[in-house]
């Protein structure tokens, strides 16, 4: 908690008590379930909920704004975006049954209104949204090609609707295969731990 503090200091009593409740929730459940590797639990507030919340340091959505987390697993980075915008709407999706399970679950247990769970594959959703987001599922391209129809135009948000992708390492290769107009982001602008050192966002304005 002293670390999202340090980066978010502006967090209410109740953003401070779920995302406290997160690290006993997951480790209930990851018991279970696995969804997180067992050398990142005892990183789970570095590794996942700072890692998913650096998207807010990005785009600070506005109440209203529809969000589509793709391939959520357990549910990064939506579940801590959910605490963090509680007037944002958020639709968590996973091809796994046993992972949006566990995201059900943890987001019941938090009190999350602004959180929906399905169990769906992302080309089978036929409603749109104002952003994309998603860790790391798969190469850029193909993810693309699977949200290419999920954006609609029109937002109110200071950025225009798009994509934001967090991925790590080096995205030269991958990127070159992107045609459309993106601009990255290096997470260590924001946060100074070295575990965000190779982290980027890559945002893909909806053309």
């Amino acid at each position: 908690m002293e670390l999202l503090l340090k980066y978010f200091p502006n967090l209410t009593v109740e953003q401070k008590e779920r995302f406290a409740a997160l690290d006993g929730l997951y480790r209930d459940w990851n018991a279970k379930i696995n969804v997180i590797s067992r050398q990142d639990i005892d990183a789970l507030y570095e590794k996942h909920i700072l890692h998913s919340l650096s998207i807010a340091k990005v785009v600070s959505f506005k109440p209203g704004t529809e969000i589509l987390d793709v391939g959520t697993g357990g549910g990064f980075p939506g579940i801590p975006l959910a605490i963090l915008f509680p007037m944002v709407d958020f639709h968590l999706v996973d091809g796994i049954g046993k992972k949006i399970k566990v995201v059900q679950e943890i987001s019941d247990a938090l009190g999350l209104t602004n959180v929906k769970a399905e169990q769906i594959r992302v080309e089978q959703l036929n409603t749109t949204y104002d952003f994309v987001v998603s860790r790391a599922v798969t190469q850029l391209k193909p993810f693309l090609g699977w949200i290419r129809y999920k954006i609609h135009k029109a937002g109110n948000n200071d950025r225009p609707n798009g994509v934001l992708y967090l991925k790590g390492g080096d995205l030269k290769a991958e990127l070159a295969e992107v045609l459309d107009r993106y601009r990255v982001y290096d997470i260590s602008d924001y946060f100074e731990e070295p575990f965000f050192e190779t982290k980027k966002i890559i945002y893909l304005p909806k053309k």
